[in-house]
């Protein structure tokens, strides 16, 4: 028994060294530890030149549209055009019964013939009246007679030149021409229905969408602005075609297409308080369509100094617009700014509510937090743009 207690003494000692070490780690603080300031990444705005533009939502027309009709009665005998497809101007369309037409043309002109005959009849009657006349060897009723008939039968040759007119004109409305270079809709008539009859059948429109107009509205105010941008080109209204105007589609990137004002209103309207505008637009590929609601931007004035920053560092509130900046003490601030208009290389300018020297959060955006500190970086990238 004894032997049991000797031997079991230093696992004994072990265990009661073990609880001393646990009391003692348990009686100890812990280190206190500071968490690490975020970084975000800050980039002063950019300062550049750059063009102030109006943008306006606008609607495409037609530079023209005309509907094609049936000026004289018969049978649609030929349609000669692709529904849809591009028509020159004079290309003939449709085609309706020409042989009536060409048979009247040709009783017309039988009719100024005999017409011409008779004339040639009369005013050799009338000489030799007057011949006698002068002999004393006719009387002067005689000759008033022969007057007459030379100047009735004179009428008549007249009557029957315009009937050949009329008749040749008849047959040239049988062939339904393009009035000018444009689109050709469907046929809204079937090849052999009768038309024109009671008056004109509608047989088609015609379209001319190159160059294209775009019309658009702008308010009292802004039709001040332009008339100063007008004024300070040298421009008058007489010199409208040197004013560009830049069109973009909602799908467009930008404003790829680019006209000139070619009306502006004389006046007001009244019931709006708005000035009718209108621009040409060259189409030549057809990718503007009358009828389409688009972008409209007119440059106002050019090589205006402005603060710009990347579309990315800009946020929307229930007050508008605004940026994070960082200020001298390193805390991140909200700002609201005024925008204006977006510029290449997806920056947008600043109007008001920055400064050049602001620290504006580029990068990292997550990590700033209004009111917070914060490890500013600059971000050379972005601010050398």
């Amino acid at each position: 028994m004894t032997n049991l207690s000797i031997s079991s003494r230093p696992t004994a000692w072990l265990l009661l060294l073990g609880l001393a070490v646990m009391l003692a780690g348990c009686n100890e603080k812990p280190a206190s530890s500071t968490p690490p300031t975020a970084e975000v990444r800050v980039a002063p705005p950019v300062s550049r030149p750059v063009t102030r533009y109006l943008e306006l939502t606008g609607q495409t027309a037609a530079a023209k549209r005309v509907d094609l009709v049936a000026r004289v009665s018969g049978t649609l005998t030929e349609i000669r055009y692709s529904e849809g497809k591009a028509a020159k101007q004079g290309d003939v369309l449709f085609v309706i019964e020409p042989d009536n037409y060409r048979l009247n043309l040709q009783l017309a002109e039988a009719a100024e013939a005999q017409q011409k005959a008779l004339l040639v009849q009369a005013e050799a009657d009338l000489a030799r009246q007057k011949q006698l006349a002068q002999r004393q060897a006719a009387s002067e009723a005689a000759l008033d007679s022969a007057q007459s008939r030379r100047d009735s039968t004179a009428a008549a040759r007249e009557q029957a030149a315009a009937q050949v007119a009329q008749a040749k004109l008849n047959l040239a409305y049988t062939e339904v021409k393009a009035p000018f270079d444009g689109i050709v809709s469907a046929h809204l008539v079937d090849q052999g229905a009768l038309v024109g009859v009671g008056g004109p059948t509608l047989l088609a429109s015609i379209v001319q969408s190159d160059p294209i107009k775009v019309r658009f509205s702008v308010d009292e105010q802004t039709v001040l602005r332009i008339r100063e941008a007008m004024r300070q080109r040298g421009l008058t209204l007489a010199g409208l075609g040197a004013f560009p105007v830049e069109i973009g589609l909602d799908t467009d990137e930008g404003y790829p297409h680019v006209g000139q004002l070619d009306y502006v209103a004389p006046e007001l309207d009244m019931a709006s308080g708005t000035l009718s505008v209108r621009a040409a637009v060259p189409n030549p590929q057809g990718v503007l369509l009358p009828g389409l609601f688009v972008r409209v931007r007119l440059p106002l004035q050019r090589d205006v100094p402005s603060l710009l920053v990347p579309e990315a560092a800009l946020g929307a509130g229930q007050t508008g617009r605004y940026v994070l900046v960082v200020d001298a003490q390193d805390r991140v601030e909200q700002r609201a700014v005024e925008i204006g208009e977006a510029s290449e290389g997806g920056l947008r300018v600043i109007r008001a509510g920055l400064a050049a020297g602001d620290r504006v959060v580029v990068g990292m955006m997550q990590n700033a937090i209004p009111g917070s500190r914060v490890q500013p970086v600059a971000d050379v990238g972005k601010a050398a743009r």
